[in-house]
């Protein structure tokens, strides 16, 4: 007993401090361990999608309707800035069949947008995936990039994509342009070239000519654009002849007096949703009304003959620089330009200053 008693604090403090430690071993053993940390769940792509710059959190805000007609080659900065304004900082979506991300950094770089994101949609498949048309349905800009309309139509026609675009237009409405083959799908009537190109010089020649085909009626509903049917490049690829030679078969098979809007490339039509038209760029625009007399000669394999004593189409020709201006769908209020009357005489274009 007296050696316990009397054992040296050293061995003491070493007794107790083993004894601690086994404790301490012994309730950390006993002790769940942590969770593991959660695996980053990465959200799928959108299969149409080919890039995107700015917030891909979708924002929500109140736009302005308005269209834009641009006549292609290269784009007018003025009439995307226009189209921009009215998207009021929402995000902008860019829709084509072929080509790739080259409007995404250009819209971004303009300012006052949260997203530019391009959707290359080039199949059926795509254009009826439900997160393709959720996309376009989030958009408070929409943009239709050039290519081949005939695409546009074989791959978005009756789909999920065509019903997004008409609630954009009619619901949401939200700013909406297109250039080119862009610009020829917007308007009700569309030359849509499923077999290839036409030139004013055949269609002129021949209006039934087999590479006249249209879309009609049944794709995207503009209201006003009703009616009426688009050509670009229109100087630069002298259109003038196939576009009369457009209204005057459409004319005759649908008993309609139709309308239409060439655009030059470097130019662009914007239409508010007033119906107010200005043209912005370094061309010129063209807004074209039938006459009411029917062509004279419109047949199969016959030059068109569309007289009419010398007024078969009235011709508005607008351009930039004088602020010229007119109001939509009825061609009214017409504010400087020029004004012609074209007619067609056994496949010729003519044209009469008024």
């Amino acid at each position: 007993m007296n050696e316990v008693i009397n054992a040296s604090p050293m061995k003491y403090f070493s007794f107790v401090t083993v004894f601690f430690c086994l404790q301490l071993v012994a309730a950390c053993q006993s002790e769940t361990p942590p969770a593991p940390a959660p695996v980053p769940v990465a959200v799928p792509k959108n299969p149409a999608s080919i890039g995107t710059v700015g917030d891909t959190a979708d924002v929500r805000v109140t736009t302005q309707s308005g269209y834009v007609l641009m006549g292609g080659g290269t784009d007018v900065d003025e009439a995307m800035r226009w189209m921009i304004d009215r998207a009021k900082g929402g995000d902008v979506v860019v829709i084509r069949a072929s080509g790739s991300t080259g409007y995404n950094q250009y819209l971004y770089d303009f300012q006052n947008v949260n997203s530019v994101e391009t959707l290359l949609i080039n199949s059926k498949e795509l254009a009826n995936n439900p997160r393709v048309a959720a996309r376009i349905r989030q958009a408070e800009m929409l943009f239709i990039a050039g290519g081949d309309q005939a695409n546009y139509i074989n791959f978005w026609k009756d789909t999920a994509v065509e019903d997004a675009l008409n609630y954009l237009i009619s619901t949401k409405k939200v700013p909406i342009g297109g250039t080119s083959a862009g610009c020829a799908i917007l308007g009700e009537l569309l030359f849509d070239a499923q077999n290839g190109t036409v030139t004013s010089e055949e269609a002129l020649r021949n209006p039934f000519d087999p590479k006249i085909t249209f879309t009609q009626s049944d794709f995207l509903q503009i209201g006003l654009l009703k009616n009426l049917i688009t050509d670009m490049h229109y100087d630069q690829r002298s259109r003038q002849g196939r576009h009369v030679a457009f209204l005057g078969r459409l004319f005759k098979e649908r008993n309609q007096l139709p309308r239409g809007i060439g655009v030059d490339e470097k130019t662009a039509v914007c239409i508010s949703e007033t119906g107010k038209t200005v043209v912005v760029g370094s061309g010129k625009a063209y807004f074209l009304e039938a006459a009411n007399t029917k062509p004279e000669i419109c047949e199969p394999n016959k030059p068109l003959t569309w007289d009419a004593a010398n007024q078969a189409v009235t011709v508005y020709e607008l351009t930039d620089a004088l602020n010229d201006e007119l109001t939509m769908p009825d061609f009214k209020n017409v504010r400087g330009g020029k004004r012609w009357r074209w007619y067609v005489l056994n496949g010729e274009l003519k044209q009469v200053a008024f």
